[in-house]
């Protein structure tokens, strides 16, 4: 508990001792309090010293084992965090020497941890994942209250619309999925079955409470009882066309003050809704999920310029009911994680194809914190996936993309990642992941061969890059393209953007999340080697992808300049 920061609900801290009794109501609580103190008083009831207990584990030697044992556990499990090992210090403190040395010594480890960037970074995820809720202009309205959604409408039976559905009925809302046909729709109740069977496996649910649940989804094959639903989130295959006819038939088929949203990870919300009537525009937005849509904690709703406060209120309420954290962002291409990542692969890639070691890569960045490498997170989304989604950054950002060789190489060989069993990496028959430097080799020297490194068409001459180096490498371009985001309004605020990338793209939560990072190492070190970076590949046609928007230049310029309050000399910009 101590070591991990793990919660614990009364009745597990009542049976662990950590407390004297429980309280039905908190109306109670000060009752209570004073009777159990007034019998400790009468001694009726024996009170615990332990401060001035006498008594030690004996001999000590085994409980400076188990203490050793602890720090070891606590350096795996929290790679890089210090604040673990100053709470055993305190505790071998209290072992060695009793109960009142270890409390001094709480004081100075307790002094310690919150002198650290780690502590600092916490607390503000902490709190910013509780403003997230906080929207002006929509929660600040007075007399504005959701409304329940009580029925919900999913299109689309894959991975992610059953894990949307899932999501829905472990809150007791009820479930309409709608597919094209029999067999669809049996592969998208089967998924549903699958989670809830997964949950009960785990012990988080009873089977009699999974079967409670699978009796709120209704499974149909045509919009005939859709006047039930209250949201409709679409979560069918990323194709414009497709989702404008089924917004079409969805404005058709509903209640007027339906909800009706789209689960695109990168395409225009306006778009989708084109071919709908005006009027209804106000009540369509973007319910992206991230996957599994049922385990992922983030859900970012995307708002248009025509999308109304209620709507969006009610789609916050929604969000919270589901138990996600729930970002609003504006409408562009990615919205806010997507777009904010799209330079992350990219930058991998380019070292790659520079003649950097893919594996190398990955070890860096999972070192600094991240749940997985760049690579290793390609085969898991999938290289058929990456390239559809980078093609919508292309398009829209040419000037700031660099097309990398390799994964389309990967793609034309089938080696799609997971899913094919093999990719940057080569997959058993459990998924478990092992480095393939044979069998990608070839894939990486016609990479490079090609790449506008290497103009003689041989193997390109690695560059010499710590590990430091790395992670500005790939991160710095992430930290710009944040920037651009917060200066065109598509998130709330900054520490918004620290949420959603913490949430859903495994930003290590003790370095606070991408911008507040970036303020710990300083706005004006990643503006000064971005600009070294768009001076060196300037003579590639590269400069682009890294020459520093304005708002970074802005608050690099300003000494003290932070990038998540947007001050300068106490004027938001």
């Amino acid at each position: 508990m101590m070591l991990t920061s793990a919660p614990v609900k009364a009745p597990a801290a009542a049976a662990m001792g950590l407390v004297d009794i429980l309280v039905p109501s908190q109306d109670r609580l000060i009752q209570e309090a004073k009777k159990l103190a007034l019998e400790m008083a009468a001694g009726r009831v024996p009170r615990q010293r332990s401060l001035f207990r006498t008594d030690k584990i004996e001999p000590l030697g085994e409980a400076l084992q188990i203490i050793d044992f602890a720090r070891a556990q606590a350096a795996k499990q929290a790679r890089g965090l210090l604040h673990p090992q100053y709470c055993l210090d305190a505790i071998q403190a209290g072992v060695e020497n009793g109960g009142l040395a270890g409390l001094r010594a709480e004081g100075v480890a307790f002094a310690r941890s919150a002198a650290l960037d780690t502590h600092k970074a916490l607390v503000h995820i902490f709190f910013a994942q509780r403003s997230t809720k906080k929207i002006k202009g929509v929660t600040d309205q007075p007399g504005l209250r959701p409304r329940p959604i009580k029925t919900v409408a999913v299109l689309g039976g894959g991975l992610m619309g059953s894990g949307i559905a899932t999501a829905c009925i472990l809150v007791d809302v009820k479930v309409i999925l709608k597919e094209v046909n029999d067999k669809f729709l049996e592969g998208g109740m089967s998924r549903i079955k699958s989670n809830l069977a997964s949950r009960v496996k785990k012990g988080k649910m009873t089977e009699q409470a999974a079967a409670q649940a699978m009796s709120l989804v209704e499974g149909t094959l045509d919009y005939s009882n859709f006047k039930s639903a209250d949201m409709v989130i679409e979560a069918v295959i990323e194709d414009v066309k497709l989702k404008q006819t089924i917004f079409a038939d969805l404005e058709r088929a509903c209640r007027p003050d339906a909800i009706l949203s789209s689960n695109t990870s990168t395409i225009d919300i306006e778009l989708i809704g084109e071919k709908t009537p005006p009027g209804t525009q106000s009540r369509i937005v973007g319910a992206h999920f991230f996957s599994p849509a049922h385990i992922m904690p983030l859900l970012e709703i995307v708002k248009t310029n025509k999308t109304s406060p209620q709507v969006i209120l009610d789609t916050l309420e929604f969000g919270s009911r589901i138990k996600k954290t729930p970002v609003i962002v504006g409408n562009c291409t990615g919205f806010a994680v997507n777009r904010v990542f799209f330079p992350y692969t990219q930058a991998a890639c380019m070292l790659v194809d520079r003649g950097l070691d893919p594996y190398m890569i990955d070890k860096v960045i999972a070192g600094f914190g991240m749940p997985m490498g760049p690579f290793r997170l390609s085969d898991l989304v999938g290289a058929d996936i990456g390239l559809h989604v980078g093609s919508n950054f292309l398009q829209s950002f040419p000037e700031r993309c660099y097309q990398a060789k390799i994964i389309p190489a990967l793609f034309e060989a089938k080696r799609l990642g997971e899913k094919t069993g093999s990719g940057f990496y080569k997959y058993d028959a459990r998924r478990k992941a092992s480095p393939d430097p044979a069998g990608l080799s070839s894939f990486m020297a016609q990479a490079r061969s090609t790449s506008p490194f290497n103009s003689t068409g041989g193997t390109a001459t690695p560059p010499k890059m710590s590990p430091q180096d790395i992670v500005e490498f790939i991160f710095f371009p992430v930290v710009n393209e944040g920037c651009r985001v917060i200066e065109e309004g598509i998130v709330d605020k900054p520490a918004d953007l620290d949420v959603a990338t913490v949430m859903a793209m495994g930003f290590p939560p003790p370095r606070g999340g991408l911008i507040f990072w970036a303020d710990l190492v300083g706005a004006k070190r990643v503006c000064e080697r971005l600009s070294q970076w768009a001076e060196e590949m300037r003579p590639y046609g590269l400069s682009g992808f890294f020459e520093p928007c304005e708002y970074l230049k802005k608050m690099a310029a300003v000494e003290g300049g932070k990038l998540e309050s947007g001050m300068t000399g106490g004027a938001r910009m």
